[in-house]
């Protein structure tokens, strides 16, 4: 049996190398990242739409997501008071940079980013530092950036390298089995065999693993510059304890793991939505493109199929609330409001929800705790 090392992110240590990824829109809140972090995991509440329960969520979303920021970090440190607890935070969101700051002021011990690349997050920390600071106080927050290619690690690197004399706490590989929205075109997708519902047999994982050693490549450069170690974990796919066995193998100083996480008691999910996965076959699990403009993977349900049919009928769907979520968003011009379908799903509304989740959410067969999760994530005995 393998000993697995603990993931060091600077001056934070976690007992196991495994990172909960951020799910939105409430289903990464402060139930599943506190069990995380107190199972010796790294715990990660999704900012997008975080306030959707709120009263005054449809007047004032941005009021009442940066109110839900503070309370569910609160609520998840009450759960893990040793534990790491940050943030995902997409870079597509509107106003990005006062959801970061507001984490920070929270207290979040690592912001996650993607959706887009984060060449400025290291600007909006400097800044919450600065203030801090002539407050007297100090401020510890790490940043990641989440990558899927070599170009875009290195684009970033030397981003941070020019302008901030500063290189990631951390890098996330996000490879093309993950789920939500995928830094993919669908014609990567198509190249490396991930955009069919039985990417169990069509995945060319040799090809992507080829990728991910051109990115740790880039990631070492900028280690040899500056003389810092930069951890570096993988996500997408990631669900059994051989899936973390091969991302060490790679050279990977850990995980990232979202969907296995849905399955347990401790998801913030309704359990008619964890249900959905358990119900989910091979075949349920598809690519469907974002109303964002981005592929993404999803269960197939009724709201899929008449958002298909809508569309190959030529029908507009009249949007008739718009929540501010993304900065470029047309509500005139999308096949529907994608925080309303998430929202839906977070209710426990299925018949009007999108269901992102990974590749592998059809592996599902049992509602498990976050503890044996991690267990069987580590190869270590049952409890």
């Amino acid at each position: 049996m393998i000993k697995f090392s603990p993931l060091v992110i600077g001056d934070m240590v976690a007992k196991y190398p495994v990172i909960q990824g951020g799910m939105g829109v409430g289903i990464s809140l402060s139930s599943l990242a506190g069990a995380v972090a107190k199972a010796g995991g790294v715990g990660i509440i999704s900012t997008a739409q975080i306030g959707f329960r709120d009263p005054d969520f449809l007047k004032e979303p941005m009021e009442a997501n940066m109110r839900a920021i503070r309370s569910e970090f609160a609520k998840a440190r009450a759960i893990a008071p040793k534990g790491i607890i940050g943030f995902n935070i997409m870079v597509a969101t509107r106003n990005y940079a006062q959801y970061v700051k507001e984490a920070i002021k929270a207290g979040a011990d690592i912001i996650i980013s993607g959706a887009g690349l984060p060449v400025d997050l290291p600007e909006y920390l400097s800044e919450a530092k600065r203030i801090a600071a002539e407050a007297g106080e100090t401020v510890r927050t790490k940043i990641a950036p989440i990558v899927s290619t070599a170009k875009s690690a290195m684009v970033i690197c030397k981003m941070w390298d020019r302008k901030y004399k500063r290189i990631p706490d951390l890098v996330v590989i996000e490879g093309p089995l993950a789920g939500g929205h995928l830094g993919f075109t669908r014609e990567q997708l198509s190249q490396y065999g991930a955009d069919t519902p039985n990417v169990a047999k069509t995945y060319d994982s040799a090809a992507y693993d080829e990728e991910i050693r051109g990115i740790m490549k880039v990631v070492r450069q900028f280690e040899e510059k500056y003389r810092q170690h930069i951890p570096v974990v993988i996500a997408g796919g990631v669900y059994r304890h051989e899936d973390v066995m091969h991302a060490i193998e790679l050279g990977a100083d850990g995980v990232q793991v979202a969907t296995r996480f849905v399955t347990t008691e401790e998801c913030d999910a309704p359990m008619s939505y964890k249900q959905s996965y358990l119900d989910a076959k091979e075949e349920d699990i598809i690519i469907t493109q974002s109303p964002v403009g981005m592929p993404g993977r999803a269960i197939r349900n009724s709201f899929l199929e008449k958002i298909t049919a809508q569309k190959a009928a030529g029908e507009k769907v009249k949007i008739d609330h718009c929540y501010q979520c993304l900065e470029h968003c047309d509500p005139k011009n999308i096949p529907y409001c994608i925080t309303k379908a998430l929202s839906n799903a977070a209710e426990g509304d299925l018949d009007q929800a999108l269901l992102f989740c990974g590749s592998n959410a059809c592996l599902a067969n049992r509602i498990e705790t976050v503890d044996e999760v991690m267990q069987d994530l580590m190869g270590l005995p049952a409890f």
